[in-house]
């Protein structure tokens, strides 16, 4: 007889398993089995005890004590929750950054300290700062931000031009033109006489990002628009929309008035900036 026959009639034979009263050897208890029957049985219970194990182990908090399992885990949660906070912390930067910049270009004043360009910004409405009346050292740093390329002031490339003359502007207000904008004089506005009172319109649709008052430039409502387009109202004698009001083209936002230091008569100051550049409004509008 082969050698796997052997085996074979030998996993095949029964044994009794019996239980017996120590003291008068009564039998309690007996099983009946095989060799082949006890493997398959142990085998099939060391495979449920394996699968409950890794059951118990995922959705339990057990897992914590496994060395290794938690550690993976952990320094993947920290990687996401660093990577979160990162992007947060960049994005509570870049907006700090433009709504200080946007207050400054409103206010009229240019902190060289504060000059910077923030990283990854949907506006770039930060190293451009609008005056109306610029001390030396001011025109000195406007001269070398332009020298340096980083701004284009002159009405920005020629891709930003002709992505802005695709828009239809509503005229803010209709009148005579006092004042034009006037690059080399740091004048990167129109001023627009007309009746005193007379209703101030938003030239595109559009978010309002500030409505208050400035010493220098009165009553002031500037509005977000797409494709990077910020409008500024200035000189205003009264404010119709509060921050974070959308409006729509040609929808009343304001009143002509002639409110801040810098005013010479009832007028709108009105500026139109593209990517952080101001551009001539004479270009797109008719007033």
């Amino acid at each position: 007889m082969s050698k796997r026959k052997k085996l074979s009639a030998r996993l095949k034979e029964k044994y009794k398993l019996v239980v017996l009263n120590d003291d008068t050897f009564e039998e309690k208890a007996s099983f009946r089995a095989s060799l082949w029957y006890l493997l398959i049985g142990t085998s099939a219970f060391a495979i449920i005890l394996v699968f409950l194990t890794i059951i118990v182990i995922k959705i339990t908090p057990l897992r914590e004590y496994i060395i290794g399992v938690a550690d993976i885990d952990n320094k993947r949660d920290i990687i996401s929750t660093y990577a979160k906070v990162d992007s947060l912390e960049k994005l509570v930067k870049a907006n700090d950054l433009y709504l200080e910049n946007l207050n400054q270009i409103i206010s009229g004043k240019l902190d060289q300290d504060k000059l910077s360009k923030p990283k990854d910004t949907h506006i770039k409405s930060d190293s451009i700062k609008l005056s109306q009346k610029l001390s030396d050292d001011e025109k000195e740093l406007r001269k070398l931000i332009e020298s340096e390329g980083r701004f284009d002031l002159s009405e920005g490339s020629s891709g930003a031009k002709s992505g802005i003359a695709t828009f239809s502007f509503f005229s803010p207000v209709k009148g005579k033109i006092s004042s034009k904008f006037d690059n080399n004089q740091q004048h990167y506005a129109v001023d627009v006489v007309t009746r005193k009172n007379e209703n101030i319109k938003a030239t595109l649709d559009g978010t309002v990002v500030f409505s208050n008052f400035t010493p220098e430039t009165g009553y002031v409502i500037a509005i977000q628009h797409a494709n990077n387009i910020l409008s500024f109202y200035k000189h205003c004698s009264a404010l119709l929309k509060k921050v974070g009001s959308f409006v729509r083209a040609g929808e009343v936002i304001a009143v002509v008035g002639d409110s801040g230091e810098y005013t010479t008569g009832p007028h709108l100051h009105f500026e139109l900036w593209l990517n952080g550049s101001p551009v001539n409004p004479e270009n797109y509008i008719t007033f």
